[in-house]
């Protein structure tokens, strides 16, 4: 096993210092290889340290300027700091690049939405549940940008797909009563609205929805 791969599981178990040393030898040995630098950057964030992460991203960029998964990993810092306009930007420049996997496409989805261009999100959350169908948070957030875009009816399906991947995903089923009052369907909102607060208890959202059901059929009781 070589230094960067054993750095990296050292990362993935929460020992940053092995990690750190491991990446720090990689670079003195190969100071003008970039994978060194992403990944002492990629462990700088996971630590939160922006600043240096930063620089460690733009120091393996200097050294190749088609380092795609330096620009993944300077997006990512940005994304952490919601900073989602130049996030987006370093996203869509890795992609550029040929990085095709769907954590990116994913990413750059979620900079779009934090950015409220619900529409545009809408095929890179497509292309991220694609590459990862089994992933219900993917899936989930690409629903949830078809409803604020208004596509009701794919937005309905594709929260049913994430109720089929976790029955107990309860703002899966918080959209889904938010749907059913658009279709007039108040017997199956209130379904969805206490489902979602079985599996949490203190979805405020859902209360909220309840409540308003609930007091609805009490004015045309009257």
């Amino acid at each position: 096993m070589d230094k960067n791969t054993q750095g990296i599981m050292y990362m993935q178990e929460g020992k940053f210092e092995e990690a750190a040393s491991l990446f720090n030898e990689v670079i003195e040995e190969s100071p003008n290889d970039p994978v060194g630098y992403i990944n002492f950057g990629n462990l700088l964030m996971h630590m939160k340290d922006f600043e240096h992460a930063t620089r460690f991203f733009n120091k393996a960029i200097e050294l190749d300027a088609s380092a795609a998964t330096a620009y993944y990993g300077l997006g990512n810092v940005y994304f952490e700091q919601s900073l989602f306009q130049p996030a987006q930007q370093n996203f869509q420049k890795a992609m550029e690049l040929g990085l095709e996997e769907s954590d990116v496409y994913y990413m750059l989805g979620l900079c779009l939405q934090n950015q409220e261009q619900f529409k545009l999100s809408i095929p890179y959350l497509l292309r991220a549940a694609e590459l990862s169908p089994d992933d219900e948070e993917i899936l989930f957030l690409y629903g949830l940008s078809l409803a604020q875009a208004n596509h009701l009816e794919e937005a309905k399906a594709t929260f049913e797909n994430v109720i089929g991947i976790n029955p107990e995903h309860s703002d899966a089923h918080y959209n889904l009563g938010i749907i059913s009052i658009y279709d007039e369907n108040i017997d199956g909102a209130l379904a969805h609205f206490n489902e979602a607060l079985r599996i949490q208890p203190d979805h405020l959202l859902a209360a909220n929805g309840k409540h308003n059901i609930e007091e609805l059929l009490k004015d045309k009781d009257r």
